[in-house]
């Protein structure tokens, strides 16, 4: 073999045929020819050619990855001045606010209160995760697998369950043995003379129980039970915040989405109550932190906020009353499901549409994958189940137009 120059500057191989007619072994010249082609080919490409190359795979991390980074840059709250008077009034509220005196009278709004849950504990996550009464398996495969940890670099997290009301004694019956055995559940019910109903209403019972049982907990994360939470990551991103731990309202952030104007619909939102072009900027529900302070804050914003939405965009209104603007990370996977990769798993902070059976097997494998993942197995991770995750996306499109 010699170097040759090439005429754009740069050096490739060649194959000396008298050199390799003299080993007396020969392949078929055609074959020898051809493999010094396929060893060369890179090296012959010309300035415009790894141009293109290079240009291509800008472009293919920028649809991956520009958008996350664009938004990170983007949705990054700034320091505030709160000159507005309702903003004032809501966050001097919170401030003062004492539910102390509610622990008495709680069994009005809680059929099952688990008061004790954060006696005597300074809790640096309490996730509350909002399941139906009758989704038994999918609590229990959340207890066997993310939920089943209570320490964090040694900092104490807790995970509860908030369930809604049952219909039939029956099940209501199952629900109190379950709580009983576990310990890890509190179910709200609905008030008569309140103004807010379902999920919103839920909401709003989950952030009230939270400041009577569990004032000291410095971060509530609010999830669903179809959601893979990695406690740690996210106890490592929250231990890492280079900004002072207060107005935090953290998630994936949904920006200039439209109320429903429909008069049919049944989250129909009229001028009169939202007169705005776009519904403030909120996190979407399937899972976001709230500090302590913004737990407060949201609960005395709540009785301003009487909009038939949904419960995330309810939470966005609320903070928006009491001047705390969402922070995102696209950490965070909103509601799309995130296709499996241990090294993406563990750097992702949730993934959606997670069934029992997805859970126990993800979290079996992460367990059988321990150590840390290197930067580059992690890049590659996340470039693989984002792919898929996004071809994903257009397969289910595709499959909805053909349909």
């Amino acid at each position: 073999m010699k170097v040759e120059t090439l005429s754009e500057g740069s050096y490739c191989c060649s194959t000396d045929r008298r050199g390799s007619r003299s080993s007396g072994h020969l392949p078929p010249r055609n074959t020898v020819a051809e493999a010094g082609v396929m060893q060369c080919s890179l090296c012959k490409l010309r300035t415009h050619q790894w141009c293109f190359l290079f240009f291509n795979v800008l472009l293919f991390h920028a649809l991956l990855f520009g958008a996350d980074f664009v938004e990170e840059y983007l949705l990054q709250p700034t320091p505030a001045l709160y000159t507005d008077g309702t903003v004032v009034d809501v966050r001097e509220k919170a401030r003062k606010l004492d539910l102390g005196n509610a622990r008495e009278n709680a069994s009005q709004a809680y059929n099952i209160i688990n008061p004790n849950t954060c006696r005597n504990s300074d809790l640096f996550i309490l996730a509350l995760v909002f399941s139906s009464p009758a989704n038994f398996t999918q609590r229990d495969a959340i207890r066997r697998t993310w939920a089943n940890q209570t320490l964090i670099q040694g900092f104490p997290v807790k995970v509860l369950f908030f369930l809604g009301s049952t219909q039939t004694s029956a099940a209501q019956d199952a629900l109190m043995k379950e709580s009983v055995h576990y310990g890890d559940m509190v179910q709200g019910h609905a008030v008569a003379d309140s103004s807010l109903r379902g999920p919103t209403e839920r909401t709003v019972l989950a952030l009230r129980w939270v400041i009577t049982f569990c004032p000291l907990a410095r971060f509530v994360l609010l999830t669903k039970d179809s959601v893979f939470v990695n406690l740690p990551a996210i106890g490592n991103y929250l231990l890492g915040l280079h900004r002072h731990p207060e107005d935090l309202y953290l998630g994936r952030v949904i920006q200039k989405d439209s109320p429903d104007r429909d008069p049919n619909s049944s989250g129909y939102l009229p001028p009169v109550l939202y007169p705005h072009k776009y519904l403030p900027d909120y996190c979407d529900g399937t899972a976001y932190i709230l500090s302590q302070d913004v737990v407060r804050k949201v609960y005395v914003a709540s009785a301003a906020v009487h909009a038939a939405v949904t419960a995330d965009v309810f939470v966005g209104m609320c903070a928006q009353k009491a001047g705390v603007a969402p922070t995102h990370s696209a950490r965070f996977s909103g509601g799309k499901h995130i296709r499996y990769n241990a090294c993406c798993y563990r750097y992702l902070l949730t993934s959606a549409g997670m069934r029992s059976h997805e859970l126990e097997t993800v979290w079996a494998d992460l367990g059988q994958r321990a150590g840390r993942c290197s930067l580059l197995r992690t890049y590659y991770g996340l470039v693989t189940c984002k792919a898929l995750t996004y071809l994903d996306k257009l397969s289910f499109f595709n499959s909805r137009g053909q349909a």
